[in-house]
């Protein structure tokens, strides 16, 4: 299928580019160097993100990526001046992936399961994991002593909002099926492979990966 096709159906089509997203990453966190596993077409970072790698084991996304005209509409929408750095690795993420351990700025899931218990060791200290709960990575993040819980981030239409208000109130299950340890929360979470549900919710969390463990 023609990249561009793949990108309407996928993205354009349901009003889900997401770019406002990533410019908060970038304006309010200082990205410059993204790593987005289970991507598959989604190649709307580049758009604000200057350096970009980008994985998925999909033959649709490998196709995707290689075609020029997704090269082209990134040089028609990025919000910089710098040529975009577009890597894209046919890869399960889950297995190790030719890269620097903590070398990234930012750390992006969505929709594509635990990425941050596999992938983690690509982010630099300091820096950003951007995660939705969908497939519960944001919990497993908020359950894990490596990263600190920061902001929310909210939508409503095409409009994105940072808060850092309440951010106790987030990650209380609505019933009581969490454990108060820590491995059986994770274990949980990676059988049951979605989110659970939350009193207060949020479209995205944002942690930083801690700079040393106490």
């Amino acid at each position: 299928m023609d990249a561009m096709v793949l990108y309407t159906k996928y993205h354009t089509s349901r009003n889900d580019e997401r770019r406002g997203l990533f410019e908060i990453a970038r304006t309010e966190f200082g990205v410059e160097r993204g790593l987005y596993p289970g991507c598959f077409v989604h190649v709307t970072p580049s758009f604000c993100i200057e350096r970009m790698v980008y994985v998925d084991s999909d033959a649709r996304a490998a196709a995707f990526f290689a075609d020029g005209a997704v090269r082209a509409l990134v040089e028609r929408e990025k919000v910089y001046d710098s040529a975009a750095e577009i890597i894209f690795y046919r890869r399960d993420y889950r297995a190790p992936l030719p890269l620097v351990e903590e070398t990234f700025d930012l750390l992006i899931s969505q929709y594509a399961g635990p990425i941050s218990e596999h992938c983690k060791r690509y982010l630099r200290p300091g820096g950003i994991l951007l995660a939705n709960n969908s497939h519960g990575d944001a919990g497993l993040a908020d359950n894990d002593p490596e990263f600190q819980f920061v902001a929310v981030i909210n939508r409503r239409g095409q409009r994105y909002s940072l808060s850092t208000r309440d951010l106790d109130a987030h990650f209380v299950p609505k019933t009581r099926i969490l454990s108060a340890d820590r491995a059986e929360v994770r274990d949980y979470l990676l059988r049951l492979g979605r989110g659970v549900g939350y009193t207060k919710r949020a479209d995205n969390y944002v942690f930083r990966k801690r700079s040393f463990m106490w």
